[in-house]
C-alpha cells in the first residue's frame, strides 16, 4: 500500500484527467478502501484543491476550480509540450505575454527532472527559428480577452476599425469566434447594422466599454475557418482577380495554400480561381505556380505584368542570343 503523501499525489493525478471518478474507482486504482479515499479527498481539499463531488449512480469526484491556482502534476510530455508552448508564446504574435511566459517558463524550468530540462534545452539549442517573411501584426492580450469575454457572454461589442485602405468606422456587432490563423486573429460576428456576418482582424480592432446588451445566438452559416478565409480573400488585398485556369478545382484546391484563395469548379476540367495580392508581382506567381493554362481578363496592371513576364522568359529561354527571335508559341496563346 503507497504511504499517505504518496497515495495523495496519485489521487490528485488522477482527478486532473478531464472526467469524474467513482470513490469505487479510485479505490481500486489505489489499492485502498473508499472511506480511505473520501479521507484522502478531505486531505486535498484542506490543502487547497477543491474536489468536487457529485452523489447519485452516475455522480463522483472532479477537480474543480478554485480562488487559487494550486500546484499542478504533469507528466513527462505534459511538461515537456507546456515548455515548448510557453517559449514559444514568449515570441508570439500577442502582445503582453512575453514576460509573463518568461516567468512561468522560469518557474517551470526550476523544477523540471534534469533528464526533460535536457530535452526541453536541446531542442531550444538545436531548433532554429526563421523569421516570416513577414512579420504580422501583434495584438494585444488585453484585446483579444475582451473578445472571448464577450463571445462567451454573448454580449454586444462596439468598436473602432481601422480597415485596409486605413478608413475607420464605428462598427456594433455580436461577436462569436475568434480565428487565429498563421500570426493574425480575426473575429467572426454578426455586423447589427449592416444584418450580415463580417470578418475582422483583431489588430485592427479597439474594443469600447463597457459592452453592449445580451444576444440571441445565431446558427453561424458555415464553416468558422472557411468564413475567415472568404472574408480575408475578398477585402485584404490591394489588387484581386477571378483566374479561370484549365484544371479541375480539386487539382488547383491542392495546390494553393487557403490563404491564397478559394476554388470554384465550372466543369470537370476548369475551375476559377478568386485570389489577390497586395503588388500584381506577388499575384503573378500565385498564378504561375498552379502549372496549369489560365485565362486572366484583369486587372489591367496583372494583365500588363504577365505580359512583361511572358516575353521576359521567352528572352530567357533564347540561346541565339539577344539578338534572336523570342522564342514562344506561334499562335501567341498562353496567359493573357
Amino acid at each position: 500500500m503507497l504511504e499517505t503523501s504518496a497515495r495523495l499525489l496519485r489521487l490528485l493525478s488522477l482527478l486532473q484527467t478531464p472526467r469524474e471518478w467513482t470513490g469505487a474507482e479510485l479505490a481500486d486504482r489505489l489499492a485502498v478502501s473508499t472511506r480511505t479515499v473520501r479521507n484522502d479527498v478531505e486531505r486535498l481539499r484542506a490543502l487547497g484543491y477543491p474536489v468536487n463531488a457529485n452523489r447519485g449512480a452516475t455522480g463522483g469526484y472532479r477537480l474543480g476550480a478554485g480562488a487559487a491556482l494550486p500546484p499542478l502534476l504533469l507528466d513527462d510530455e505534459e511538461a515537456v509540450a507546456v515548455a515548448i508552448g510557453l517559449r514559444t508564446a514568449a515570441a508570439g504574435s500577442i502582445t503582453g505575454v512575453e514576460e509573463t511566459s518568461l516567468r512561468a517558463l522560469a518557474k517551470l524550468e526550476q523544477v523540471l527532472p534534469s533528464r526533460l530540462r535536457r530535452r526541453v534545452n536541446t531542442l531550444h539549442t538545436y531548433a532554429v527559428r526563421v523569421p516570416a517573411d513577414d512579420a504580422g501584426p501583434r495584438v494585444s492580450a488585453e484585446v483579444l480577452t475582451v473578445i472571448a469575454a464577450a463571445c462567451r457572454d454573448r454580449e454586444q461589442l462596439r468598436f473602432d476599425y481601422r480597415a485596409h485602405d486605413d478608413t475607420e468606422s464605428r462598427r456594433v456587432v455580436e461577436p462569436y469566434r475568434l480565428v487565429n490563423w498563421g500570426r493574425r486573429w480575426y473575429l467572426v460576428a454578426w455586423d447589427v447594422q449592416r444584418g450580415d456576418w463580417r470578418t475582422f482582424r483583431v489588430d485592427r480592432v479597439t474594443p469600447k466599454t463597457p459592452t453592449g446588451p445580451r444576444f440571441a445566438a445565431r446558427d453561424v452559416p458555415e464553416d468558422l475557418t472557411a468564413r475567415v478565409r472568404h472574408g480575408v480573400s475578398s477585402a485584404a488585398w490591394r489588387y484581386r482577380a477571378s483566374v479561370t485556369v484549365r484544371a479541375p478545382a480539386e487539382v488547383v484546391a491542392e495546390r494553393i495554400n487557403p490563404a491564397v484563395g478559394t476554388v470554384e469548379a465550372v466543369d470537370d476540367e476548369t475551375c476559377v480561381l478568386h485570389t489577390g495580392a497586395d503588388t500584381v508581382a506577388s499575384l503573378a506567381v500565385h498564378i504561375g505556380l498552379l502549372d496549369a493554362d489560365f485565362t486572366v481578363d484583369g486587372p489591367p496592371e496583372l494583365v500588363d505584368h504577365l505580359r512583361v513576364l511572358a516575353d521576359r522568359y521567352r528572352r530567357a529561354g533564347n540561346t541565339g542570343g539577344p539578338s534572336a527571335d523570342p522564342v514562344g508559341d506561334s499562335d501567341g496563346r498562353g496567359a493573357r
